[in-house]
């Protein structure tokens, strides 16, 4: 199995850079795979995941460096038709502009919707609990591993109507399961 080459660029090379991995013989890079957005903090960056016949390894090319206040990096779906669902994805939960995109809006949100959702500084509804001495917002409220649950977490055993315990073994849900499902000894499916 291969790894992943990361390249970074300027946001103006990116038309260039992907044109020349594509139609190079040498490299073929013909299958776009991913285009996602990345908020940093302080840039914003496009990421494009590409695959060559020719190679084992994925190509990671990042587009970094696109200003926070007004994103923006040329479309790429003259090079592959399918790029449009990926840089309208990146527009909607991001905001990155892709000039040259013919049909760049929403894809997940309402389009009336304010805001992009997978920005660093987007706002929560209840932001104002991060206060200091607040406690966790409820978002954010880690749930227990099951190990630590009061109540063991039960599931049916397929075929035979017995309920298998936290440990493995045959619990009864009613007195006629329990005698139609008794417990099987250790080292024949029992605990």
């Amino acid at each position: 199995m291969g790894d992943t080459i990361e390249v970074v660029i300027a946001p103006a090379a990116v038309p260039a850079v992907l044109r020349l991995l594509r139609d190079s013989e040498d490299l073929r890079y013909e299958i776009l795979s991913d285009i996602c957005g990345v908020d940093t903090g302080r840039t914003m960056q496009v990421v494009y995941h590409l695959w060559s016949p020719l190679s084992s390894d994925w190509l990671r090319v990042i587009a970094d460096g696109l200003s926070r206040d007004d994103p923006r990096v040329p479309s790429i779906t003259f090079l592959w038709n399918g790029a449009e669902w990926g840089e309208r994805e990146a527009y909607d939960m991001f905001g990155i502009t892709f000039e040259g995109n013919r049909d760049l809006r929403r894809i997940y949100m309402p389009p009336d919707y304010l805001g992009f959702p997978l920005r660093k500084d987007f706002a929560l509804a209840d932001d104002a609990s991060r206060g200091t001495g607040r406690g966790i917002r409820h978002q954010e409220t880690p749930m227990p591993p099951s190990e630590t649950r009061a109540a063991p977490m039960l599931r049916m055993s397929p075929g035979t109507g017995a309920v298998i315990g936290p440990d493995g073994e045959r619990l009864a849900v009613s007195a006629s399961k329990a005698a139609a499902a008794p417990a099987l000894p250790a080292g024949e499916g029992g605990a």
